[in-house]
């Protein structure tokens, strides 16, 4: 068990060793994620309310620091930037072209507050970049030294369903510690888990107590309390084959009148990994440079080839989305590419709900099976 000040302390242990330490913090009447140097940087005394198309922060009745959900920054903003460069090249005054590659990541992160969900999210994008038969260097850099803490829910919101998708509320993997907070009148404090020797190691350098059954239980209860309260319910049984089985379902021009391509799913999502490349030149044709982005199936230069785009309509463009993240990304990875967090649904401008569509195709199906 720590306090506050060990949580104080387990922040300093990271920045001393140093890492880039980020977490959660408000900005912009949002909960994000961004450097943080220690307990005044996390959002205390916050909480958000989620719905479909609505998030909003309001004040707890206690100083919880991790008392709110998922906002809509994900971890995979560090690990993937939305904006890379991946090379440069200039023409010398001999006429020779010499070209460069950046220099390894310099940064070596330390994630704090990284939820249940958010850890299922950043392995997927692992069998994406790291484990698949090419190996994106940059990426697997900055994930190699990346020091996790993760944070066990301790409540859920109106828009999560991670208890269907079996990713969340308790941290089971893939993390170095994970604390579960616990407010008990004046006391505040964390239980601690270690999950790795470097995380054991850390937590060397923390003040710490062991803890004892009845704080063991009572951390265990608050996750199995909010894993009773989830906000929505994706039925998963046989959607892979449902959704690829009903292409042709009226469903899908349905939610096409409601849907404007706005992309802000894919850009909220933890486990989109959908990019596209642009070449620049200055105007003197000396140098030039490759940038990568990230980029939507939503969009309609995303599927161009000579003489259009093969997803023209939004129809098409929503179910390319939803049947890959639900059904073949399946196929190709061997896991769903949705954890439940929710936050496609609560950062959709018009409240498009991924649950509310998948259960409208169950309870017609084979209807224009194509």
């Amino acid at each position: 068990m720590i306090d506050a000040h060990g949580l104080q302390c387990l922040i300093d242990a990271l920045s001393q060793d140093g890492r880039r330490v980020v977490g959660p913090t408000v900005r912009d009447e949002a909960i994000v994620y961004d450097d943080i140097a220690g307990l005044g940087s996390l959002p205390r005394g916050w909480t958000d309310r989620q719905e479909a198309g609505r998030y909003a922060l309001e004040r707890r009745e206690d100083e919880a620091c991790f008392g709110y959900v998922v906002g809509p920054h994900s971890w995979k903003k560090f690990l993937f930037p939305p904006v890379e460069t991946l090379w440069k090249a200039r023409r010398e005054d001999d006429g020779t072209m010499a070209v460069s590659r950046p220099e390894r990541p310099a940064d070596r992160f330390a994630f704090i507050g990284v939820r249940a969900c958010e850890i299922e999210a950043i392995a997927i994008q692992d069998r994406v970049f790291e484990q698949g038969p090419y190996t994106d260097t940059a990426y697997a850099a900055r994930r190699s030294d990346a020091f996790i803490v993760a944070v066990n829910c301790g409540q859920a919101g109106g828009t999560c369903f991670c208890v269907s998708m079996e990713t969340g509320p308790r941290a089971t993997h893939g993390f170095d510690l994970a604390l579960t907070e616990m407010i008990e009148g004046a006391e505040h404090r964390f239980l601690v888990e270690i999950g790795s020797e470097e995380g054991r190691s850390v937590m060397a350098q923390v003040p710490h107590v062991r803890a004892d059954e009845a704080r063991i239980g009572a951390a265990s209860a608050i996750v199995e309390r909010t894993a009773a309260q989830m906000g929505r319910h994706l039925d998963t049984d046989g959607l892979k084959e449902l959704l690829q089985g009903n292409l042709e379902h009226p469903r899908w021009d349905d939610v096409a009148d409601r849907c404007l391509t706005c992309a802000n799913c894919t850009m909220v999502c933890p486990t989109c990994f959908c990019s596209t490349v642009e070449d620049h030149s200055d105007l003197a044709n000396r140098e030039a440079e490759r940038v990568r982005k990230w980029d939507s199936c939503f969009t309609m230069d995303f599927s161009y080839i000579h003489g259009g785009s093969v997803r023209a309509s939004t129809a098409s463009r929503y179910r390319q989305w939803m049947t890959h993240k639900l059904a073949n990304w399946i196929d190709q990875f061997g896991t769903s590419g949705c954890v439940g967090c929710g936050r496609c649904i609560t950062w959709c401008p018009v409240g498009i709900d991924l649950t509310q569509e998948a259960a409208a195709i169950r309870a017609t199906p084979g209807e224009g099976r194509s």
